[in-house]
């Protein structure tokens, strides 16, 4: 090719692009590697990772995401808020270790450990996705050297029976049975407002936990439970009584929400699956509505808490956006951490537990809830001193 810039093209393989090059010698040592790397599967052409990672993950990368819409919801905020402001005009072969430790010190500035590592795993998986494209030869964010900010230590406490008695009495009378809900049946925050009289089994003393109520795009819908698994929980009598009672007190409110996504239908599919659905919750708000849980923590849960002791309370003439102190550990999440102790202390197995529960490993519940075995190492050392007794 005289007199055309690039004088030597290498070409004619299967599956990769021609290249041009100035001098022979690279020509043919690149098409040496070209060959090679082709005939492995493992050729990358450098030209297809220069996209932009705004453009990948425009054009490539999100229209192909799919799952529970709250799930994809927060990945795309993620993504918007602190991904692509960042790196979003870096090419994506241009993206390595050195610039990845430049973001990760950027993002602790406004980030804690937790958030930065969900950060991170977006990133991870929108380059892995462009690893399997053939657009990168490997995934900076599985480097070795650098990574997001490793797990806190620490292990989860259960409240002692006097705390939990004391923010029952704390909370109104009608959103006393969700406490009693969480700790007696361990059910998630979302699940015990989704909760219906339908789903109470008295007579077989079961539970059936088959909704969820959740947030998509600040619109309230019903869905599945975490996991999309339904499942059955044990019904204590002093929780039956306790439901009953809620009944009695405060009759099951209908209320009609889209399922699973809130959003409009494109097509006859989405909008079977989501059309409305109605059922009768077991507690629902004095608007006779479902209810938001931000609302409910910030102005029934919190509340609580302060008058129960568990946290400070809010400054004198504080009102507006009420403003606590952090206390993610005394969130509505503990009262399953309750529920958790008690039965594994009662003697339990923790693979009962792990489906009562809704969790899909019953190791992640032995790891997250072993210190809740009773008397641990008691029985082996025990045997021990039969030996040398």
């Amino acid at each position: 090719m005289y007199g055309k810039c690039t004088r030597y093209r290498a070409k004619g393989i299967p599956g990769v692009k021609d290249r041009s090059f100035d001098a022979l010698q690279d020509a043919k040592t690149w098409l040496a590697q070209a060959q090679t790397d082709a005939r492995r599967g493992e050729f990358v052409d450098p030209r297809d990772g220069a996209i932009s990672l705004k453009d990948y993950i425009v054009t490539h990368w999100w229209p192909t995401q799919s799952g529970d819409p709250s799930t994809i919801e927060r990945i795309e905020q993620r993504v918007r808020r602190h991904i692509v402001p960042h790196l979003g005009a870096q090419p994506l072969n241009a993206i390595g270790t050195e610039v990845l430790r430049h973001w990760k010190k950027r993002l602790e500035k406004d980030l804690g450990p937790t958030s930065i590592r969900l950060v991170w795993a977006t990133l991870s998986s929108v380059l892995q996705a462009a690893v399997e494209d053939r657009r990168l030869g490997r995934n900076p964010c599985r480097s070795s050297t650098v990574g997001p900010p490793p797990a806190a230590p620490g292990r989860v406490e259960a409240w002692p029976p006097e705390r939990v008695l004391a923010v029952r009495e704390a909370l109104p009378d009608r959103y006393r049975i969700l406490l009693v809900i969480g700790a007696g049946l361990g059910l998630r925050q979302g699940e015990a407002l989704g909760l219906s009289a339908d789903d109470i089994d008295f007579e077989k003393e079961v539970v059936h936990v088959r909704r969820q109520i959740k947030m998509v795009r600040a619109r309230l819908c019903f869905a599945l439970p975490k996991g999309r698994k339904v499942r059955d929980v044990p019904l204590p009598a002093s929780v039956a009584r306790a439901i009953g009672q809620h009944m009695e007190q405060f009759a099951p409110i209908p209320v009609t929400l889209p399922w699973d996504d809130p959003t409009p239908a494109e097509t006859p599919v989405e909008a079977k699956h989501r059309r409305p659905r109605t059922y009768s919750l077991l507690v629902a708000g004095r608007e006779r509505k479902a209810i938001i849980r931000n609302y409910f923590n910030s102005y029934v849960w919190k509340p609580a808490l302060a008058t129960a002791g568990v946290i400070a309370a809010l400054d004198e003439g504080t009102d507006g956006a009420r403003v606590w102190e952090p206390s993610r550990e005394h969130g509505f999440h503990a009262l399953r951490h309750i529920f958790a102790s008690e039965e594994l202390e009662a003697g339990e197995s923790v693979v009962s537990l792990a489906r009562w529960l809704g969790h899909s490993d019953p190791g992640f519940t032995l790891r997250k809830y072993s210190h809740f075995l009773p008397r641990a190492g008691a029985r082996g050392s025990a045997a021990i001193d039969v030996i040398f007794a």
